[in-house]
């Protein structure tokens, strides 16, 4: 993988210079001395797996830029019941530009590395710096895009083909250091449970668990103490998302 080199890599700071998702985030848009005053307001926080990062119906004080890792996005129903609505990667954004309160819950599936930045520190910047907020709206509308194809799949696909392809989502993302173009194979740690994965693809726990061992003795898989994956092809893995 090529990595991108900045003009004045000096004038950054150290905090952005070490952040690999920082040129595919929002803060791509930014200057050196615009990164600068952003990090003047900006820190770096590490959630252990299976924490709570936003609460439903909590009070907005700021929003987080994914840096590591993987969120959960869930929405809870009025009779105790959990939906998996959605997964965050390096380098989305967490959180909703402008409101007031959040609209779901989110957790780290897996360890999890944010940078937070205030609301207010964030929306100032906003206004004066166009560019970041339209980065920001087109990020918003690539996840929003990203939705809508998770929609074809949970509606049309079979569960053969669900699985495969929440299995391809979570190989082309979970490490934003990885160029997906490029990658032949791929080597990571499943980041949610059967049980979620199930909930997620709206499929019950043992037809999750008959897939994987479909894969994984048609070799389009191996699994390694039971949360470790290896796809030896990612061709041959694609081709099964149907």
């Amino acid at each position: 993988m090529t990595t991108r080199k900045d003009i004045h890599n000096s004038d950054i700071p150290k905090l952005c210079q070490a952040c690999e998702a920082r040129h595919r985030g929002i803060c791509g848009a930014l200057e050196p001395d615009q990164l600068s005053e952003l990090a003047k307001h900006t820190r770096q926080v590490k959630h252990e797996s299976g924490s709570e990062l936003v609460a439903d119906s909590e009070e907005v004080t700021s929003y987080a830029n994914v840096m590591q890792g993987v969120v959960k996005l869930t929405k809870m129903l009025s009779d105790g019941r959990q939906q998996v609505i959605g997964l965050q990667f390096a380098p989305d954004f967490l959180g909703r530009p402008f409101a007031t309160q959040s609209k779901m819950c989110a957790e780290a599936a897996s360890d999890v590395n944010l940078c937070k930045i205030p609301r207010r520190a964030l929306e100032t910047m906003m206004k004066k710096h166009p560019e970041l907020e339209h980065r920001l709206l087109m990020q918003i509308l690539k996840e929003l895009d990203s939705a809508r194809e998770w929609m074809v799949t949970l509606g049309r696909k079979t569960a053969a083909e669900k699985v495969a392809s929440f299995l391809y989502l979570i190989a082309t993302n979970i490490d934003p250091t990885i160029d997906v173009e490029e990658m032949s194979s791929a080597n990571f740690e499943l980041p949610l449970t059967r049980i979620d994965i199930a909930d997620f693809l709206g499929l019950t726990v043992e037809t999750v668990s008959r897939q994987l061992t479909k894969l994984r003795k048609d070799d389009v898989i191996q699994i390694e103490h039971n949360r470790t994956f290896v796809v030896p092809s990612m061709e041959r893995l694609e081709l099964r998302c149907g």
